[in-house]
């Protein structure tokens, strides 16, 4: 099946056909709006117009102000998240929009912190969320491994906390550890000792850098904390040495398009550096970040690489094929995968 560029007119294959591996998805953020009304009203949860309209909202996080809201808009669409059958619920639907997007492989991003209250503690929220994601690959048969993260506004202790968590569970889904929030608020290097636990537990290192903030929260990410790969990173493009460094060593960037102009970043699709990366040679994966604010899932970033920077099919593939790499997926798997991506070529 094609698609048509509207704005080249250009045919292309169908980019949902596309087997691709989504790293940058947040919890919360990967339900679908539909299903928040719903848990709203079961839970009498009054929801800005901004969440209910089904339009997403206009958000512009580049100032405190902007990203308080963006952030405010998160917590209330967290809050509607409140026993084990609304999380089972989440990371089930979050499978199926991903495998109708050509995913095969999930790692999506959690802070059990946020859901305790409900969930009974760290512990019992860690738990349910992974048992979700079992019951969701038996169902859907997608790929789903976790990445715990830590909020970086919070205590470092915390984060020391929450990277024993994820060790201790690294042998039951949980593959990587994270730093998110606003990563304008203090520094990468005062989580360096919870990274440094999650390294040493066999986790991968994935903290956010280089969106809110410019190419030296990159720089701190793999200097500080040893990133094995940056959760956006399309900052690096500002800088050129930068961009060798990650080019060199192979750090994969987790861009996504559609959140950095609807928080503001870039003014437009147009203005996202994403073919300066990809001729740097810097790996990249694609990626919704968060779907329910932000309106388009993964399948539209590719589409936004092909309308908005001429991708060709030859480089979405390589696209997919480098998410695919950067994912910590088995061998076997990452073969297979790659042998689709060039089976798409072919047809």
């Amino acid at each position: 099946m094609a698609s048509v560029s509207p704005e080249s007119g250009a045919p292309g294959r169908d980019v949902r056909l596309l087997p691709k591996a989504h790293l940058h998805l947040h919890f919360t953020g990967s339900m679908r709006t539909g299903t928040l009304l719903e848990l709203a009203d079961k839970y009498g949860v009054r929801l800005p117009e901004a969440l209910s309209s089904g339009t997403p909202p206009r958000l512009r996080a580049t100032d405190e102000r902007g990203w308080f809201r963006f952030q405010r808009l998160y917590d209330i669409a967290r809050s509607c998240l409140r026993s084990p059958e609304d999380i089972h619920r989440l990371v089930q639907e979050a499978a199926e929009e991903d495998l109708r997007d050509g995913s095969r492989w999930l790692e999506i991003q959690v802070d059990p912190t946020s859901y305790a209250p409900r969930l009974g503690g760290l512990i019992p929220a860690l738990e349910i969320i992974l048992d979700s994601v079992d019951d969701a690959m038996r169902a859907t048969g997608l790929g789903i491994r976790v990445l715990v993260a830590a909020n970086r506004t919070r205590h470092p202790l915390d984060a020391r906390t929450l990277a024993r968590l994820a060790v201790r569970y690294a042998g039951r889904g949980v593959v990587g550890f994270g730093l998110s929030n606003d990563e304008r608020r203090g520094f990468a290097r005062d989580f360096d000792r919870a990274f440094a636990i999650a390294r040493d537990g066999g986790l991968l290192a994935a903290p956010h850098g280089g969106e809110l903030s410019g190419p030296s929260s990159v720089w701190d990410c793999l200097d500080d904390l040893g990133a094995g790969r940056i959760g956006h990173g399309v900052r690096a493009a500002e800088d050129p040495r930068l961009l060798r460094r990650l080019a060199e060593a192979g750090v994969t960037c987790e861009i996504c398009p559609a959140s950095n102009v609807a928080l503001g970043v870039y003014d437009r699709l147009q203005d996202v550096p994403l073919r300066r990366l990809f001729e740097a040679g810097v790996p990249i994966a694609l990626g919704a970040d968060d779907p329910l604010l932000f309106g388009s899932r993964l399948a539209a970033q590719y589409e936004i690489a092909r309308r908005h920077h001429a991708f060709t099919d030859q480089e979405l593939a390589r696209l997919a094929a480098q998410s695919v790499r950067a994912c910590t997926a088995p061998p076997d798997v990452k073969e297979k995968l790659l042998l689709g991506i060039t089976e798409w070529l072919e047809n």
